[in-house]
């Protein structure tokens, strides 16, 4: 009669080549081991990301301590300290500079981006609803197009627009700063708009259809409702490119009390004088308080905005 003798372990081949099976020690050893392991990789996973923090975030904190300090310690300065912080080079930028007062140039730049925002929402949406939800002869090919206009470098059309502006005298005003935000000549927003209609149900439009809303109801009713994320997302990043924008207020606007604050900064940097740059360093401060605001206030919609382009209606 054959017996089956059951091995005294589970893996006998494993415990022959080992010399036998393993100890409680030995497993305790080995879990300890692995432990460590584990632990000096995180902490050399979490060192990276302070020094990675720490170089993102110094530029930031070089200028909000390099308002703080006198001119003259600030140029082949990289120092974070000073012994003689003071709030001087804030009363001097909110005096303003060449006459304009900083609320003039606060103001101008609030125009550009409130107006910016208003053109780019309201052109880009409808026009991504026309390329979405409209069937009409060459559209692909008039959509093709606008994408293909993303590939152009602004720098091409710079001479061009500047002839044209100046043609029709509208140079020194802020008409050529907004005229391609009313007129949907922001590619990158309608083609953000685009793709996000585009994963919104056509059931919607054929049950509104049915009960004979047309495309000015379907849109004003049904449309805008459901692309609040990618608004508020196109309001969001049309506000700060805006407000930051540099060389359009540059080209068109000759006016000190036209320029908006990115040119305002560089008034304070004169070649052919004594340059104030804590002045400077104050306005900048100053100029993105308001971008820092606007964004934390709704950045939870840029990623609700990302979130939803992965549904399917």
């Amino acid at each position: 009669m054959t017996h089956i003798v059951t091995p005294p372990y589970p893996n006998q081949a494993a415990a022959v080549l080992a010399g036998g099976p393993e100890s409680a020690e030995a497993k305790t050893a080995r879990r300890a081991a692995a432990r460590r392991r584990k632990g000096v990789r995180s902490i050399g996973f979490h060192a990276a990301l302070v020094v990675l923090t720490i170089v993102v975030l110094y530029p930031g904190v070089w200028m909000l301590t390099s308002s703080l300090k006198p001119s003259s310690e600030i140029i082949g300065n990289v120092s974070l300290w000073s012994d003689r912080f003071s709030l001087d080079n804030f009363a001097t930028a909110l005096n303003g500079i060449g006459g304009v007062s900083f609320w003039t140039f606060f103001g101008n730049s609030v125009i550009l981006a409130v107006l910016s925002v208003i053109g780019v929402t309201l052109s880009a949406s409808v026009s991504a609803y026309a390329f979405a939800r409209i069937n009409f002869p060459g559209r692909n090919v008039y959509f093709a197009i606008m994408i293909g206009t993303l590939l152009l470098p602004f720098h091409v059309v710079i001479i061009p627009q500047y002839i044209m502006f100046n043609e029709l005298g509208l140079v020194n005003t802020f008409v050529p700063l907004l005229a391609g935000k009313f007129l949907a000549a922001e590619a990158f927003f309608v083609f953000l708009m685009v793709q996000f209609m585009r994963n919104l149900p056509r059931e919607l439009d054929e049950a509104a259809r049915n009960d004979g809303a047309g495309h000015v109801r379907i849109f004003r009713s049904i449309m805008l409702p459901l692309m609040r994320p990618a608004i508020i997302t196109s309001s969001i990043f049309a506000f700060i490119w805006s407000w930051n924008d540099f060389l359009g207020p540059l080209l068109y606007l000759k006016k000190p009390d036209m320029y908006p604050l990115p040119i305002a900064l560089r008034l304070y940097v004169d070649q052919t004088s004594v340059s104030d740059y804590g002045a400077q360093m104050a306005m900048a401060v100053l100029a993105l308080l308001p971008v820092l605001i606007f964004f934390i206030l709704f950045q939870r919609y840029i990623v609700e905005g990302v979130a939803t382009q992965g549904l399917k209606g």
